[in-house]
Protein backbone atom coordinates (compact mmCIF):
# COMPACT_ATOMS: atom_id res chain seq x y z
CA UNK A 1 0.00 0.00 0.00
CA UNK A 2 1.08 3.21 -0.37
CA UNK A 3 2.82 5.11 2.49
CA UNK A 4 0.73 8.24 3.99
CA UNK A 5 2.33 11.60 4.80
CA UNK A 6 0.98 13.30 8.67
CA UNK A 7 -1.72 14.75 6.62
CA UNK A 8 -3.27 11.48 5.55
CA UNK A 9 -2.66 11.79 1.64
CA UNK A 10 -1.18 8.70 0.23
CA UNK A 11 2.53 9.61 -1.29
CA UNK A 12 4.69 7.31 -3.95
CA UNK A 13 6.24 4.64 -3.14
CA UNK A 14 9.86 3.84 -4.42
CA UNK A 15 9.65 2.67 -7.90
CA UNK A 16 12.07 -0.35 -6.73
CA UNK A 17 8.96 -1.49 -4.21
CA UNK A 18 6.92 -2.59 -7.02
CA UNK A 19 9.58 -5.44 -7.92
CA UNK A 20 8.33 -6.01 -11.41
CA UNK A 21 8.70 -9.10 -12.79
CA UNK A 22 10.56 -8.28 -16.12
CA UNK A 23 8.46 -8.26 -19.53
CA UNK A 24 9.84 -11.10 -22.06
CA UNK A 25 12.88 -9.64 -23.43
CA UNK A 26 12.47 -10.78 -26.73
CA UNK A 27 9.54 -8.97 -27.07
CA UNK A 28 11.32 -5.26 -25.81
CA UNK A 29 14.13 -6.15 -28.03
CA UNK A 30 11.98 -6.17 -31.39
CA UNK A 31 10.56 -3.16 -30.57
CA UNK A 32 13.73 -1.63 -30.15
CA UNK A 33 15.00 -2.88 -33.37
CA UNK A 34 11.66 -2.89 -35.75
CA UNK A 35 11.99 0.93 -34.58
CA UNK A 36 15.71 1.14 -36.41
CA UNK A 37 15.38 2.00 -40.22
CA UNK A 38 18.51 0.68 -40.36
CA UNK A 39 17.91 -3.11 -39.01
CA UNK A 40 18.73 -6.00 -41.27
CA UNK A 41 15.45 -8.41 -41.33
CA UNK A 42 18.10 -11.27 -40.66
CA UNK A 43 18.45 -9.62 -37.02
CA UNK A 44 14.96 -9.25 -36.14
CA UNK A 45 14.85 -12.99 -37.89
CA UNK A 46 17.74 -14.28 -34.90
CA UNK A 47 15.98 -12.23 -32.07
CA UNK A 48 12.68 -13.97 -32.64
CA UNK A 49 14.15 -17.34 -32.89
CA UNK A 50 16.19 -17.47 -29.80
CA UNK A 51 13.32 -17.92 -28.28
CA UNK A 52 11.40 -21.38 -29.67
CA UNK A 53 8.40 -21.04 -27.45
CA UNK A 54 8.53 -17.23 -28.32
CA UNK A 55 8.79 -17.87 -32.02
CA UNK A 56 6.10 -20.59 -32.13
CA UNK A 57 3.26 -18.01 -30.76
CA UNK A 58 4.34 -15.28 -32.99
CA UNK A 59 4.33 -17.64 -35.81
CA UNK A 60 0.92 -18.85 -34.79
CA UNK A 61 -0.40 -15.24 -35.12
CA UNK A 62 1.35 -14.61 -38.20
CA UNK A 63 -1.07 -17.27 -39.50
CA UNK A 64 -4.19 -16.72 -38.06
CA UNK A 65 -7.08 -15.19 -39.89
CA UNK A 66 -6.59 -11.67 -38.28
CA UNK A 67 -3.81 -11.73 -40.98
CA UNK A 68 -4.68 -14.02 -43.48
CA UNK A 69 -1.96 -14.48 -45.23
CA UNK A 70 -1.91 -15.66 -49.08
CA UNK A 71 0.52 -18.10 -47.92
CA UNK A 72 1.31 -19.80 -44.65
CA UNK A 73 4.87 -18.70 -43.00
CA UNK A 74 6.46 -22.16 -41.79
CA UNK A 75 9.23 -19.42 -40.82
CA UNK A 76 10.36 -16.31 -39.14
CA UNK A 77 12.14 -15.38 -41.97
CA UNK A 78 8.98 -16.05 -43.85
CA UNK A 79 6.71 -14.11 -41.46
CA UNK A 80 8.71 -11.15 -41.60
CA UNK A 81 9.38 -11.02 -45.65
CA UNK A 82 5.19 -11.20 -45.96
CA UNK A 83 4.27 -9.04 -43.19
CA UNK A 84 6.88 -6.88 -42.86
CA UNK A 85 8.83 -5.25 -39.71
CA UNK A 86 6.08 -2.87 -38.23
CA UNK A 87 3.66 -5.77 -38.56
CA UNK A 88 6.02 -7.87 -36.18
CA UNK A 89 6.40 -6.00 -33.70
CA UNK A 90 2.56 -5.48 -32.80
CA UNK A 91 2.63 -9.26 -33.38
CA UNK A 92 5.48 -9.62 -30.87
CA UNK A 93 4.04 -6.90 -28.47
CA UNK A 94 0.86 -9.26 -28.13
CA UNK A 95 2.57 -12.39 -27.46
CA UNK A 96 4.57 -10.29 -24.91
CA UNK A 97 1.50 -8.68 -23.05
CA UNK A 98 -0.35 -12.62 -23.13
CA UNK A 99 3.01 -14.30 -21.74
CA UNK A 100 3.42 -11.61 -19.07
CA UNK A 101 -0.35 -12.13 -18.00
CA UNK A 102 0.06 -15.94 -18.01
CA UNK A 103 -1.79 -17.54 -15.47
CA UNK A 104 -3.30 -14.52 -14.05
CA UNK A 105 -5.04 -14.73 -17.23
CA UNK A 106 -7.81 -17.64 -15.84
CA UNK A 107 -9.33 -14.40 -13.25
CA UNK A 108 -12.21 -13.24 -15.16
CA UNK A 109 -11.68 -9.36 -14.14
CA UNK A 110 -8.02 -9.72 -16.02
CA UNK A 111 -9.06 -11.77 -18.86
CA UNK A 112 -11.37 -8.65 -19.04
CA UNK A 113 -8.27 -6.22 -18.93
CA UNK A 114 -6.91 -8.54 -21.50
CA UNK A 115 -9.56 -7.80 -23.78
CA UNK A 116 -9.79 -4.19 -23.06
CA UNK A 117 -5.98 -3.85 -24.49
CA UNK A 118 -6.52 -5.71 -27.50
CA UNK A 119 -10.27 -3.75 -28.71
CA UNK A 120 -7.88 -0.95 -27.65
CA UNK A 121 -5.48 -1.47 -30.46
CA UNK A 122 -7.86 -2.88 -32.77
CA UNK A 123 -10.17 0.21 -32.84
CA UNK A 124 -7.11 1.99 -33.47
CA UNK A 125 -5.94 0.04 -36.29
CA UNK A 126 -9.16 0.33 -37.70
CA UNK A 127 -9.64 4.23 -37.38
CA UNK A 128 -5.43 4.96 -38.10
CA UNK A 129 -6.22 2.76 -41.86
CA UNK A 130 -8.53 5.29 -42.54
CA UNK A 131 -6.37 8.03 -42.25
CA UNK A 132 -2.97 8.60 -42.83
CA UNK A 133 -1.16 7.09 -39.28
CA UNK A 134 0.55 4.04 -39.50
CA UNK A 135 -1.55 1.28 -38.85
CA UNK A 136 0.44 -1.45 -37.50
CA UNK A 137 1.63 1.55 -35.33
CA UNK A 138 -1.60 2.32 -34.23
CA UNK A 139 -1.99 -1.41 -33.29
CA UNK A 140 1.24 -1.65 -31.02
CA UNK A 141 0.41 1.48 -29.40
CA UNK A 142 -3.07 0.34 -28.27
CA UNK A 143 -1.17 -2.98 -27.28
CA UNK A 144 1.03 -1.09 -25.49
CA UNK A 145 -1.32 1.77 -23.78
CA UNK A 146 -1.85 -0.42 -20.53
CA UNK A 147 1.22 -1.71 -20.09
CA UNK A 148 1.53 -0.42 -16.59
CA UNK A 149 -1.82 -1.78 -15.59
CA UNK A 150 -0.40 -5.36 -16.92
CA UNK A 151 2.67 -4.51 -14.37
CA UNK A 152 0.37 -3.39 -11.95
CA UNK A 153 -1.79 -6.79 -12.35
CA UNK A 154 1.27 -9.40 -12.03
CA UNK A 155 2.38 -7.61 -9.14
CA UNK A 156 -0.59 -8.36 -6.75
CA UNK A 157 -2.96 -10.22 -9.07
CA UNK A 158 -5.60 -11.30 -6.26
CA UNK A 159 -5.95 -7.86 -4.67
CA UNK A 160 -5.61 -6.06 -8.33
CA UNK A 161 -8.72 -8.08 -9.40
CA UNK A 162 -10.54 -7.19 -6.24
CA UNK A 163 -10.30 -3.42 -7.19
CA UNK A 164 -11.05 -3.99 -10.58
CA UNK A 165 -14.14 -5.93 -9.79
CA UNK A 166 -15.94 -3.41 -7.14
CA UNK A 167 -14.52 0.20 -8.56
CA UNK A 168 -17.08 2.55 -10.28
CA UNK A 169 -16.35 5.70 -11.65
CA UNK A 170 -15.06 6.92 -15.05
CA UNK A 171 -11.66 5.18 -16.51
CA UNK A 172 -9.50 8.23 -15.12
CA UNK A 173 -10.82 7.49 -11.26
CA UNK A 174 -9.08 4.48 -11.40
CA UNK A 175 -5.86 5.86 -10.98
CA UNK A 176 -6.18 7.01 -7.68
CA UNK A 177 -7.04 3.98 -6.22
CA UNK A 178 -4.39 2.22 -8.04
CA UNK A 179 -2.39 4.83 -6.55
CA UNK A 180 -3.98 4.03 -2.61
CA UNK A 181 -3.26 0.26 -3.63
CA UNK A 182 0.50 0.34 -4.73
CA UNK A 183 1.82 3.99 -4.49
CA UNK A 184 1.56 4.06 -8.39
CA UNK A 185 -1.70 4.46 -10.89
CA UNK A 186 -0.82 2.48 -14.07
CA UNK A 187 -0.31 5.76 -16.12
CA UNK A 188 3.15 6.53 -13.79
CA UNK A 189 4.35 3.20 -14.24
CA UNK A 190 3.88 2.64 -17.76
CA UNK A 191 6.00 5.60 -18.13
CA UNK A 192 8.58 4.36 -16.03
CA UNK A 193 8.08 1.23 -17.88
CA UNK A 194 9.38 2.79 -21.44
CA UNK A 195 12.29 4.47 -19.99
CA UNK A 196 13.21 1.75 -18.62
CA UNK A 197 13.08 -0.51 -21.39
CA UNK A 198 14.72 2.31 -23.65
CA UNK A 199 11.54 2.37 -25.90
CA UNK A 200 11.14 4.68 -28.11
CA UNK A 201 9.87 8.51 -26.71
CA UNK A 202 6.62 8.25 -28.47
CA UNK A 203 5.41 5.38 -26.49
CA UNK A 204 6.11 7.69 -23.07
CA UNK A 205 2.92 9.88 -23.70
CA UNK A 206 0.84 7.25 -25.07
CA UNK A 207 1.17 5.24 -21.93
CA UNK A 208 1.22 7.93 -19.56
CA UNK A 209 -1.48 10.42 -20.95
CA UNK A 210 -4.24 8.56 -22.37
CA UNK A 211 -6.56 9.30 -19.55
CA UNK A 212 -6.29 13.02 -20.27
CA UNK A 213 -8.96 14.89 -22.28
CA UNK A 214 -8.39 15.07 -25.92
CA UNK A 215 -6.12 17.95 -27.23
CA UNK A 216 -7.86 20.33 -29.46
CA UNK A 217 -6.31 20.37 -33.06
CA UNK A 218 -3.89 17.57 -32.40
CA UNK A 219 -4.11 14.45 -34.14
CA UNK A 220 -1.10 12.23 -33.40
CA UNK A 221 -0.59 8.11 -32.11
CA UNK A 222 -1.63 9.88 -28.26
CA UNK A 223 -4.61 11.24 -29.37
CA UNK A 224 -5.65 8.43 -31.55
CA UNK A 225 -5.36 5.90 -28.27
CA UNK A 226 -7.51 7.95 -26.36
CA UNK A 227 -10.21 8.05 -28.63
CA UNK A 228 -9.60 4.16 -29.32
CA UNK A 229 -9.38 3.42 -25.83
CA UNK A 230 -12.89 5.49 -25.15
CA UNK A 231 -14.33 3.25 -28.19
CA UNK A 232 -12.96 0.13 -26.67
CA UNK A 233 -14.69 0.72 -23.29
CA UNK A 234 -18.03 1.95 -25.12
CA UNK A 235 -18.55 -1.07 -27.19
CA UNK A 236 -18.36 -3.92 -24.18
CA UNK A 237 -14.77 -4.11 -23.54
CA UNK A 238 -13.97 -1.64 -20.91
CA UNK A 239 -10.68 -2.28 -18.79
CA UNK A 240 -13.29 -2.50 -15.64
CA UNK A 241 -16.74 -3.58 -15.03
CA UNK A 242 -18.18 -0.27 -13.58
CA UNK A 243 -16.18 2.20 -15.71
CA UNK A 244 -18.85 4.48 -16.74
CA UNK A 245 -18.23 4.75 -20.42
CA UNK A 246 -19.54 7.84 -23.08
CA UNK A 247 -21.27 7.77 -25.60
CA UNK A 248 -20.25 6.32 -28.93
CA UNK A 249 -21.71 9.05 -31.13
CA UNK A 250 -19.90 11.54 -28.97
CA UNK A 251 -17.08 9.81 -29.29
CA UNK A 252 -16.86 9.73 -33.04
CA UNK A 253 -17.08 13.50 -32.84
CA UNK A 254 -13.59 13.57 -31.95
CA UNK A 255 -12.45 11.86 -35.30
CA UNK A 256 -11.10 13.81 -37.41
CA UNK A 257 -13.58 13.95 -40.31
CA UNK A 258 -11.64 11.78 -42.95
CA UNK A 259 -11.65 8.72 -40.30
CA UNK A 260 -15.13 9.55 -38.56
CA UNK A 261 -16.54 9.11 -42.18
CA UNK A 262 -14.86 6.01 -43.09
CA UNK A 263 -15.46 4.98 -39.78
CA UNK A 264 -18.71 2.41 -38.84
CA UNK A 265 -21.54 4.90 -37.60
CA UNK A 266 -23.18 2.31 -35.00
CA UNK A 267 -21.54 0.90 -32.12
CA UNK A 268 -22.71 -2.54 -32.77
CA UNK A 269 -20.96 -3.48 -36.28
CA UNK A 270 -17.34 -2.21 -34.56
CA UNK A 271 -18.13 -3.94 -31.46
CA UNK A 272 -19.19 -7.42 -34.10
CA UNK A 273 -15.27 -6.63 -36.02
CA UNK A 274 -13.84 -6.82 -32.72
CA UNK A 275 -15.25 -9.09 -30.90
CA UNK A 276 -14.29 -11.56 -34.27
CA UNK A 277 -10.53 -10.58 -34.12
CA UNK A 278 -10.23 -10.90 -30.04
CA UNK A 279 -11.69 -14.63 -30.74
CA UNK A 280 -9.39 -15.31 -33.15
CA UNK A 281 -6.56 -14.04 -31.17
CA UNK A 282 -7.85 -15.65 -28.36
CA UNK A 283 -7.76 -19.57 -30.37
CA UNK A 284 -4.33 -19.62 -30.92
Amino acid sequence: MAIEDRRGQATALPWAHLRLPPFPQVAVKVLQMARDENVQMHQLCDLISSDPAFASEVLLVANSLLYAPRYPATSILQAVAVLGANTLQGMCVTVGVRAYLGKTLTHPAMRALWRHNLATALVAQRIAQAGFLDKDTAFTAGILHDVGRMGLAVVQPAAYAALLDKHRGPAGSMLEAERELFGWDHCQTGRQLIGDWKLPQEFDAIVSQHHEPRRAGGWDDTELVKVSCALASTIGFAAFPGCETAPFADLLEMLPERERKAFPAEAEALKKDVTENIHTIEAL
